[in-house]
């Protein structure tokens, strides 16, 4: 017990001690250098513009965060229902698989002056833009899981005349569960990323917008604060879909 509590305050503090060494560092570094403000600011100086901004980056990561998790959602959705689907016909499998690797292959960034065209400014856009970037993560993961089942298992269920909604309820689903939750752990940051891009082709919020403003306007400090705010936003998300593995996926020991 006294063994497990130490390993688990080492956990606690390693990610700890390792984030205020690398900005110990980094403050040193560009003190001793002298390094301009403008090249690279000082952790100290983004700390007091976070804290001094932190109404109006709490406003605009909401914004992305509502963009992110509205494209995160119909992502995996309707990647999950096409794993299915690919699982239970290789026909439809070989015939669209190539579509997603292409639609995996196509930058975003390329992608988003289009959905711009199609959806508009608004808050359509960027939701496309962030499932479109999450959508092929969701198929891959989900169909390995669908066919990576035991097939003692399987002969078991199939030898016992069971349906193929109760092999797929109770046997396929439960055992690709793992791989679905990680798909949607990959899928968190992804969707940021996909709605952090739209902002910056059209948009008048979000931190893709003060990013992009603040990179006009060469206030590199307060760009440093949009991107810390970003990245804080895709960790709690991030932690969140974690937090409802752990609930769900009950029978297994996984240590994220």
């Amino acid at each position: 017990m006294a063994t497990q509590q130490i390993k688990k305050i080492i956990n606690w503090l390693s990610p700890i001690i390792s984030f205020l060494l690398i900005i110990g560092v980094w403050e040193f570094l560009v003190r001793a250098f002298s390094v301009p403000q403008y090249l690279l600011p000082t952790p100290s100086a983004i700390a007091v513009d976070f804290s001094n901004s932190i109404g109006s980056l709490l406003f605009h990561a909401g914004v992305t965060f509502w963009e992110a998790f509205l494209g995160f959602l119909i992502a995996n959705i309707l990647g999950i229902l096409t794993a299915i689907a690919f699982a239970h016909s290789k026909t439809l499998e070989k015939s669209l698989y190539p579509f997603a690797i292409a639609l995996k292959t196509t930058p975003i960034v390329a992608m988003a002056p289009l959905l711009i065209l199609w959806f508009g400014n608004g808050i359509f856009s960027k939701v496309a833009a962030a499932a479109l970037i999450s959508f092929f993560p969701s198929i891959v993961n989900t169909v390995k899981g669908l066919k990576n089942v035991d097939v003692e298992a399987l002969d078991l269920f199939k030898s016992i005349s069971a349906s193929k909604w109760h092999i797929f309820s109770k046997l396929r689903f439960p055992t690709a569960l793992p791989y679905i939750f990680s798909a949607l752990k990959i899928s968190t940051s992804l969707a940021i990323v996909g709605a952090i891009v739209g902002e910056f082709v059209g948009s008048n919020k979000g931190i893709g917008f003060v990013i992009l403003i603040s990179s006009y306007h060469l206030e590199i400090v307060k760009m440093f604060s949009a991107i810390i705010a970003a990245a804080l936003t895709g960790i709690i998300f991030f932690w969140v879909v974690s937090f409802i593995e752990k609930r769900i996926i009950f029978w297994t020991d996984i240590e994220d």
